[in-house]
């Protein structure tokens, strides 16, 4: 295939891994729809397709990256191609909407990089990583739940008012009431985030400690994590293959442990977080939307 680009083609490359020992999934597309390559150089391979330039030359992807539902379709896609990879090698996954002009592009990363590729390479043989996330609940103890429907009670009350409508929570009798349980509802609110803060490290300790690799990552937004709860453990795990299932048992065996606490598993995926050029997927998507295009 000519990467010439004379209908305005970019290549796009999805991950860097050895060459393959088994063949991917028959038809495989990703991104824009287009069908991914192998591309060999030097005993590496990039994982690549033809992706048009009037979508991910740098001006339009600069906007595309700022459209939400454009964004979510290319991760998604990205993220097909490298699950379908994960099932047959352990890859090397570059950032989303990785360009370059031509098939020579391409070769000049790997034979700039290749080093480092390699490094990263043998250091995620036979490994997938897992995502461990723990949420305060909302509702819980103390939690924003809680806090916010006690704020709910207190609205439009003062000290000497008489009983809401509807059967809530009496108004304090005085001012002095009003300050005691506005002060027993912060220590109650202090007391679950201590909790859950020492839950969350001690988990990861123990997860860690049966781990070839860890990391750990801001807490998410809320807002974009489409998730209930706060979330204050937000961490990676790369696990040998073959001490895959003994990983997920101890992490399940951890979901109960704490009442108003959740405790969610995700993967097995690429090693996103172990990959110095690699995002690390925070959903069913790969959710990392930063982007770039090499020249």
């Amino acid at each position: 295939m000519t990467t010439s680009d004379p209908v305005g083609r970019l290549r796009y490359v999805y991950a860097v891994c050895r060459p393959l020992d088994a063949p991917l999934q028959a038809e495989l597309v990703g991104v824009a729809g287009a069908p991914t390559e192998q591309l060999e150089h030097h005993g590496l391979v990039a994982i690549v397709a033809d992706v048009p330039e009037r979508d991910f030359a740098e001006a339009p992807l600069r906007a595309h990256l700022e459209d939400l539902d454009w964004l979510t379709a290319t991760a998604r896609a990205h993220q097909t191609v490298i699950a379908a990879l994960t099932t047959v090698t352990g890859p090397l996954p570059l950032r989303l909407a990785t360009v370059f002009r031509d098939d020579s592009g391409v070769r000049v990363m790997l034979e700039q990089e290749g080093d480092r590729f390699r490094a990263c390479l043998d250091r995620l043989a036979g490994r997938v990583e897992w995502g461990v996330k723990v949420y305060v609940e909302e509702g819980g103890e103390g939690g924003e739940g809680a806090e916010g429907a006690k704020g709910a009670e207190g609205a439009g009350e003062g000290p000497g008012q008489g009983p809401r409508e509807g059967g809530g929570q009496a108004a304090p009798s005085s001012g002095r009431d009003y300050l005691r349980r506005r002060r027993a509802e912060r220590t109650a609110r202090d007391d679950t985030w201590q909790r859950a803060e020492r839950f969350a490290q001690e988990l990861h300790d123990e997860l860690a400690g049966c781990a070839a690799d860890s990391r750990t990552h801001p807490p998410q937004n809320p807002e974009l994590a489409r998730a209930s709860g706060r979330n204050v453990l937000n961490a990676a795990y790369l696990v040998d293959r073959s001490e895959a299932e003994a990983f997920v048992e101890r992490v399940d065996a951890t979901k109960d442990r704490e009442p108003g606490l959740r405790v969610e598993l995700t993967g097995p995926w690429a090693g996103y977080s172990f990959a110095a050029m690699g995002p690390e997927p925070d959903t069913e998507t790969d959710p990392d939307t930063e982007g770039g295009e090499g020249r």
